[in-house]
């Protein structure tokens, strides 16, 4: 329930980390193409497992597939590159990375034309090879990203395999009621990203004067009393909300923190002072997928 983010983790830092969290006791990495790091990631996966530090079948290992690779013929080749990257024989966990689909590659979209509409190339299908993989024997599990409610609801009308998680971004400030109740009637897992309000991406995304979680007077009142930090009230909120969560993290120190987290829970009075703080606020918002002429819109995207 409570992993190893690996989003903007450096190269020279997200071996070192991935290698302490393991020795601490995370079992759940959470990785994808995009990210650049998967093969400095394997290395460590690979040696750990050597050392007897953790055995393959006491990790969980997600990835995703890249918006460049939805074609179906485009999937398997993505996930063996993957698994290649990362030395290992199958995932645990595959996801869609977003419901965006760009023409095949670009890594990322300049203008509309990079991009492909669903109707072009729907969801289903990129779905139908991503149960193939399972049937192969390449991953256990797959699963969708950033997937807004119709979208899911659409592809769970036609999978054969069901999603087994959605991957979205969740936090005190977007806290989604909505999306739990509906993946929770429907046997599908959330795992929260930008558990700590994702202060440390990309400056391009970052703008400036933006609300920062970890400094939420309301937050920082139940850390004093409970007598944890910040960030373990958002780690032991999402915890008892029954969604997994995935801080990112390259100090040892901190994750240390993270992890002992899920040590303890919030009184009652806790959780209710926390849900008034919704207010709908998405760090990544992705409205880099949004170009003119181009056929995605915010308000398609989180429908």
């Amino acid at each position: 329930m409570l992993g190893l983010g690996t989003w903007n983790a450096q190269p020279g830092e997200v071996g070192a980390a991935v290698h302490a969290a393991l020795r601490l006791g995370y079992r759940h990495i959470d990785c994808a193409a995009i990210y650049g790091n998967e093969a400095e990631i394997g290395t460590v996966l690979s040696a750990a497992i050597d050392e007897g530090v953790v055995t393959r079948e006491q990790l969980w290992i997600t990835s995703k597939l890249w918006n460049n690779a939805h074609a179906p013929e485009a999937v398997e080749p993505a996930l063996k590159k993957t698994l290649a990257d990362l030395r290992l024989d199958y995932l645990d966990l595959y996801l869609i990375h977003w419901p965006v689909a760009f023409r095949p590659g670009v890594l990322m979209p300049e203008s509309a034309e990079d991009l492909i509409a669903l109707e072009e190339l729907p969801i289903a299908a990129t779905w139908e090879a991503l149960e193939a993989t399972v049937e192969q024997g390449l991953c256990r599990h797959i699963g969708v990203s950033n997937f807004g409610a119709a979208t899911l609801g659409a592809l769970l009308d036609q999978a054969r395999i069901r999603p087994a998680v959605n991957q979205i971004e969740l936090h005190p400030y977007l806290q989604q009621s909505n999306m739990l109740s509906f993946c929770e009637a429907r046997g599908v897992h959330l795992t929260g990203y930008a558990p700590l309000g994702s202060a440390g991406r990309p400056a391009f995304i970052r703008p400036s004067g933006e609300p920062v979680l970890l400094e939420d007077p309301t937050i920082h009142a139940i850390a004093g009393h409970r007598g944890i930090t910040p960030a373990q009230v958002l780690l032991r909120w999402a915890l008892q909300r029954r969604t997994a969560v995935i801080p990112k993290s390259v100090s040892p120190a901190r994750l240390c923190e993270n992890l002992a987290a899920a040590e303890g829970d919030l009184a009652a009075e806790d959780m209710e002072a926390i849900a008034a703080l919704d207010r709908g606020r998405r760090y990544i918002d992705g409205s880099i997928w949004v170009k003119p002429g181009g056929p995605y819109t915010l308000e398609s995207l989180w429908a």
